[in-house]
């Protein structure tokens, strides 16, 4: 089922997440959800809180990345295949040089900024299975990692950027808030009011 993706300026966006059990009631279902969700958002990514669960989980899948012509052979071979289900995930390390990338989000729609972060992490994390797993990664693949932990941390990207790109992107982000954003996927907005 497609789910309605949570704007920015809600409350649940910004909620450190919890970890859940592998008893969490309709855990496969909601992961399925999760992904029908993302793919209809045409997204690499989508965490729980961005549909209103503040639960420590999120799924990603980077193939889209891996037809993009400015993307090395071995990055591509990584890419084209990355496809994952991380429960309760756990950030061992971020290491390397900061790169910067244009990043954006289902949840700040028609918004893309360069955010720098760490070219290599170590995860760790359970499975759809809820086998433990740790995973080395670099470049972008990591980078979608670290996005997508960021939201079940109550990090977006825009709380990144310099005081000054958050002041020209008050705005926007305003008009997001209040529902005045066009997106070809269905959004739930924190200020918009339900007319009865």
């Amino acid at each position: 089922m497609i789910l309605p993706i949570i704007a920015y300026g809600s409350n649940v966006l910004k909620t450190k997440a919890v970890n859940i059990t592998p008893d969490f009631p309709d855990l496969n279902t909601l992961i399925h959800n999760m992904w029908e969700t993302m793919y209809n958002a045409n997204g690499v990514g989508i965490a729980a809180p961005q549909i209103g669960k503040s639960i420590r989980l999120f799924v990603v899948d980077a193939s889209p990345f891996a037809k993009d012509d400015e993307i090395s052979d071995d990055e591509i071979s990584t890419l084209k295949d990355f496809k994952k289900v991380f429960i309760n995930p756990e950030m061992i390390q971020e290491t390397g040089e900061e790169w910067d990338f244009k990043e954006g989000c289902l949840s700040i729609p028609n918004i893309r900024e360069d955010i720098s972060r760490k070219e290599n992490i170590i995860i760790r994390y359970y499975d759809e299975s809820f086998e433990k797993v740790e995973l080395n990664l670099g470049g972008l693949a990591a980078r979608i990692v670290q996005h997508e932990y960021d939201h079940i941390e109550g990090i977006l990207f825009t709380d990144k950027l310099s005081s000054l790109k958050k002041k020209l992107l008050k705005g926007k982000l305003n008009d997001i808030s209040n529902g005045k954003t066009k997106t070809e996927y269905k959004m739930l907005y924190p200020q918009v009011k339900i007319k009865r």
